[in-house]
């Protein structure tokens, strides 16, 4: 059976301390990168934005989304599917929380991600290319 593949954005965003924050659904025990479905139409960059003020009550600050790359990963919530997730480096404008399907919201400390039941976009993506040593202030930080 030929996979399911849903398209999304992403945000990967680091506090001050390099933590990245990341979401749990509720009905979900897996993190994932905080953002979600891009409409038909919609611009990644727009669907980031719509995704992010619905579900943690923020915006990107303006002029700091920028791109990291396409990738693909098993969806963490839906069998048989696959995302093509649209990553971006963000920075937010106010303090998020959790809204709408977001059960909860964490901030990780990367030498704890083994500990935390993670969706493979960010094991096997976001976390090899924090590896990287991209420094925090280039992947977005959280004001």
């Amino acid at each position: 059976m030929e996979r399911k593949r849903l398209r999304i954005a992403v945000a990967a965003v680091r506090d001050e301390k390099g933590r990245l924050l990341v979401v749990r659904k509720h009905g979900s025990d897996v993190f994932i990168q905080p953002g979600g479905k891009i409409e038909e139409g919609e611009a990644p960059e727009a669907a980031l934005a719509r995704e992010l003020a619905e579900e943690l009550g923020v915006a990107p600050q303006p002029g700091t989304l920028r791109p990291l790359g396409v990738f693909t990963a098993p969806a963490a919530n839906e069998p048989d599917t696959d995302v093509l997730a649209h990553l971006f480096a963000a920075r937010l404008a106010g303090t998020p929380h959790a809204a709408a399907e977001i059960a909860e919201l964490a901030w990780l400390p990367l030498h704890e991600a083994d500990r935390w039941r993670l969706a493979s976009l960010i094991r096997d993506t976001v976390l090899p290319l924090l590896a990287k040593a991209i420094p925090a202030q280039e992947l977005g930080s959280a004001r």
